[in-house]
């Protein structure tokens, strides 16, 4: 196997775009998820799966990565640096937002949970996972215990795992399964892509609890992605909201798209590393 992409995401739940080489460290790719949205009507960081417009901007990093650009769906931009940049994301995503740099762990109240939509957690929870009344909920266990209180692990922008790795295979696999739908690895906004040659399915569940060794670093596979509203957003016009796909991902997938993983050892990956499961 080899690796196929490098994914890197200047700031949460917008779209980011593939690098030749990364370096890899404890909290995942170096430089990865720098930036976030505040939801100012909870009163927590915001993520696409509440305010779908988020998953339309697109950032990228300026002045030699301390700031970033961000481009909006008319096509227009906003850099980070801009008095106005807060009541112009606002504007575009249609929710009241603002732009935050990443903050230390010891800003706790920044990563607190925000004031729920729904009184009822079931509620709220199918809410956010978008699943219809005869939909299992996934198995929330494999979340550290601390996400109770944080929308998001304290120093970090990440969903409780510092990566997200698919295989080829998968994202073949659900274009046959699917061949109405625009599949496409923006959706999943995966770190890492491995090519996975002709196997056939969803190779990377069977590594859950096996390490990966990726060029000169290695990772270790925690569990399997659940996925929740975000993949059928609209992300731009060739990446439309797409409902079905989640019905499939749910319904055939055990609810899972691809693995979470953490980083065992750092340094430094290309594309074409040889990738092997130990």
């Amino acid at each position: 196997m080899q690796l196929n992409q490098i994914w890197q995401y200047p700031a949460k739940s917008m779209l980011g775009a593939t690098i030749d080489e990364a370096a890899l460290s404890t909290a995942g790719i170096v430089g990865d998820r720098m930036w976030t949205l505040r939801d100012e009507v909870r009163g927590a960081i915001a993520s696409a799966r509440r305010v779908p417009g988020i998953a339309k901007l697109t950032a990228s990093f300026t002045d030699g990565g301390s700031a970033i650009s961000i481009r909006l769906p008319g096509g227009s931009s906003v850099h980070s640096s801009e008095p106005d940049a807060n009541s112009r994301l606002s504007a575009a995503v249609g929710h009241e937002v603002s732009l935050w740099s990443k903050q230390p762990a010891s800003n706790s109240d920044h990563y607190r949970r925000g004031r729920p939509d729904s009184d009822d957690m079931i509620s709220e929870l199918r809410s956010v996972f978008g699943r219809l009344a005869d939909e299992p909920l996934p198995d929330l266990s494999i979340f550290p215990p601390e996400m109770l209180e944080f929308e998001y692990p304290p120093g970090n922008y990440f969903d409780c795992y510092p990566l997200m790795i698919m295989t080829t295979s998968a994202l073949t696999s659900m274009r046959t399964a699917l061949p109405g739908s625009a599949i496409d690895e923006r959706r999943f906004r995966p770190s890492l892509v491995i090519d996975t040659g002709d196997v056939a399915g969803h190779p990377e569940f069977d590594w859950v609890g096996r390490r990966l060794a990726i060029g000169s670093s290695e990772i270790q596979v925690g569990a399997a992605c659940p996925r929740c509203r975000m993949i059928t957003n609209e992300f731009t016009a060739d990446l439309p909201k797409d409902t079905a796909l989640l019905r499939h991902v749910v319904r055939d997938l055990n609810q899972n798209v691809g693995v979470y993983a953490s980083v065992v050892r750092g340094g430094a990956i290309n594309l074409g590393d040889s990738v092997e499961v130990l």
